[in-house]
């Protein structure tokens, strides 16, 4: 089932000397999960000035609420996508926030149940603060959901001013 979300959408390459790797977590708990999964990926292919658009096999997770995990909740289907982009980080976000428009996101709840969830975890190095652009995403390095996926594409990968991913990852474990 999680294979079938990465086969066939690469989106075409935009020019390498101005791309920037971005890190984009996906999930949905509600709804034909697997379906909006790989339409978010497709659109996310379609977007202009983003190619080379590479997704990690789905994981499921315990639904995460503002108090903790939820395991009465709807389970979750996440995975993670890497792409290059030439768009800047504000602009992408806002693509994203429209993808989940597109595909019935409501926003009535903080961490409530949605039909899709795209989450802008790095845009390469940058590191922004700022109330309209926060990068990298403040809870990433706490989410086996976000970690496990990215790691599988990229064994190397860190989150910027935060660490390896391997090594935030096993933190999580040693937590346990």
């Amino acid at each position: 089932m999680s294979r079938r979300l990465a086969q066939g959408f690469s989106g075409g390459e935009p020019s390498v000397a101005a791309s920037v790797e971005a890190v984009i977590a996906l999930g949905s708990n509600l709804g034909d999960r697997v379906a909006i999964l790989r339409e978010a990926v497709a659109d996310l292919a379609r977007l202009p000035l983003t190619g080379h658009v590479r997704v990690a096999p789905a994981i499921e997770s315990v639904a995460v609420r503002v108090d903790g995990p939820d395991a009465a909740a709807p389970a979750y289907l996440n995975t993670v996508a890497l792409v290059a982009t030439r768009l800047a980080p504000s602009v992408l976000l806002s693509y994203l926030h429209a993808i989940e428009d597109r595909h019935g996101r409501e926003r009535r709840e903080r961490w409530g149940d949605r039909t899709l969830d795209l989450d802008l975890i790095a845009y390469g190095d940058l590191q922004s603060l700022s109330p309209r652009l926060v990068v990298p995403h403040p809870r990433a390095a706490e989410r086996a959901f976000v970690l496990d996926p990215w790691l599988a594409l990229d064994p190397d990968a860190e989150l910027p001013g935060v660490g390896r991913v391997a090594d935030l990852r096993a933190r999580l474990e040693g937590d346990r």
